[in-house]
């Protein structure tokens, strides 16, 4: 299949060398739309033109609301303001405020001022909203109908309002005061008596969100009770909009690639198409914060010099240390910046979940401390020095454990995002308690270990 369209967009590139029309339409036909629209990223200014411009509405309308937010903005300028708001007729109002909102102030202003009233309406409202808020990606087409409506009457509604919908499957049933009272799904209207009511079908039990409600929250509340649409309304219950299942899976996307880039001190905003003066911008500040974090680390072993340089198999061995620290708190970490984001963390049951930490520390410290003591007697014949990166290792595994839980928990706390540098900061405490307390301990048994 993957050959089959790689065929096919090739075609479409050497279609738009020789400016044949009819070509590019029937190619169309055979490629998906999101190949297409990923394949003329690479096209010249001339030849991307040239395919707006002999392309209908319709396809062109798909392809745009198919690519990334560059090529938006490099179709919308080969288009003039008119065909651009044909083009809108047949994108969702949400896609069109999300393609508005990357356009320069005074072309997005251009095209709203064209936009007939209603709509005008419309988009103004969506775009008063944050980008990561409900109302910032819900849209206005869905299916409400009065309660009192017989099944005959919802279906001739149906049918009427059906075709200018995102979604069809879920009917939304207000009250006589425009209220949200609950749900009705097509097939129970289909298969239900001609004189019933929506009222006598619906489901009452309707979970929903207002327009401030951050998207993070929406993508738990529809993964935990398997919605595939989810109303916003007001204050007031008043409908407002929906979201449905397909920007959902867009919002997980964005958040787990946020939280692993926020791990590691690396902006959600760069990627590889990013100027040199942007990705040293958003990269440079964590590097510094880590190189404080590193001479941190470096000040605690110059504190034990004199140490080490009696027994130099201290300088080989005490890494391991660190590592199997640093290893063993990214695991916690990991663990709990993901139950924060599913919403599985209560601080009121913070406290048993991490004296667990503390134990798991001690049972996998004492384990490979162990283990690692055994290899450094047989490599240096040091007995004592084997028990002393045992301890260590013990110790570390409790500190590691202990900021790997803490880090996230405290960040959630002050209302910062857990996945925030926290690989950084638990970095620095695994490395420096880790020296010192492997260097600490070899300090004290100093004497037997000479």
């Amino acid at each position: 299949m993957e050959n089959k369209t790689q065929i096919q967009l090739e075609k479409l590139l050497q279609a738009l060398v020789k400016h044949d029309t009819k070509k590019i339409d029937d190619i169309y036909e055979h490629v998906q739309t999101i190949d297409l629209a990923q394949e003329i990223e690479e096209l010249e200014d001339n030849q991307l033109e040239y395919l707006c411009n002999h392309i209908d509405d319709e396809k062109l309308a798909e392809i745009l609301e198919e690519s990334d937010e560059e090529l938006q903005a490099d179709i919308i300028d080969c288009l003039h303001n008119q065909r651009i708001l044909r083009l809108f007729n047949f994108i969702p109002k949400d896609t069109i405020v999300d393609i508005l909102g990357e356009l320069p102030i005074g072309k997005r202003k251009q095209l709203i001022t064209l936009m007939k009233a209603d709509d005008q309406r419309v988009i103004e409202q969506l775009l008063g909203y944050e980008d990561d808020s409900a109302g910032g990606l819900m849209t206005t087409e869905y299916i409400a109908l009065n309660a009192q409506l017989t099944v005959v009457n919802a279906l001739m509604k149906i049918k009427e309002i059906g075709p200018k919908t995102e979604v069809i499957e879920t009917i939304f049933v207000l009250n006589h005061k425009k209220q949200l009272i609950g749900t009705a799904d097509l097939r129970d209207i289909l298969v239900s008596e001609e004189n019933t009511t929506l009222e006598d079908i619906m489901d009452d039990q309707v979970i929903y969100v207002y327009p401030e409600t951050d998207q993070e929250e929406v993508s738990l509340l529809v993964s935990k009770y398997d919605l595939t649409t989810i109303p916003v309304v007001s204050k007031t219950k008043a409908m407002l909009g929906i979201i449905t299942v397909d920007d959902i899976i867009d919002v997980i996307q964005e958040e787990h690639t946020e939280d692993m880039l926020q791990m590691h001190g690396v902006s959600k905003e760069e990627s590889l198409d990013s100027t040199l003066f942007e990705s040293i911008k958003m990269r440079l500040p964590w590097l510094i914060v880590n190189l404080v974090t590193a001479f941190l680390a470096s000040f605690t072993v110059k504190m034990f010099e004199s140490t080490i340089e009696q027994i130099v198999a201290l300088s080989a061995t005490m890494t391991i240390v660190t590592g199997m620290g640093g290893n063993a708190g990214s695991q916690t970490l990991s663990i709990m910046i993901r139950s924060i984001a599913l919403g599985e963390v209560h601080f009121k049951d913070c406290l048993p979940a991490l004296i667990k930490e503390i134990f798991l520390g001690v049972i996998n410290g004492f384990v490979t401390g162990a283990i690692t003591g055994v290899i450094v007697y047989i490599l240096y014949g040091n007995f004592y020095l084997g028990i002393i990166i045992c301890i260590a290792m013990v110790g570390n595994l409790v500190v590691s454990g202990f900021f790997g839980f803490l880090i996230p928990v405290a960040l959630k706390a002050v209302h910062a995002d857990p996945a925030l540098a926290s690989s950084i900061f638990l970095t620095t405490a695994t490395d420096v308690l880790g020296f010192f307390i492997f260097l600490e301990l070899a300090n004290i048994f100093l004497p037997v270990l000479l």
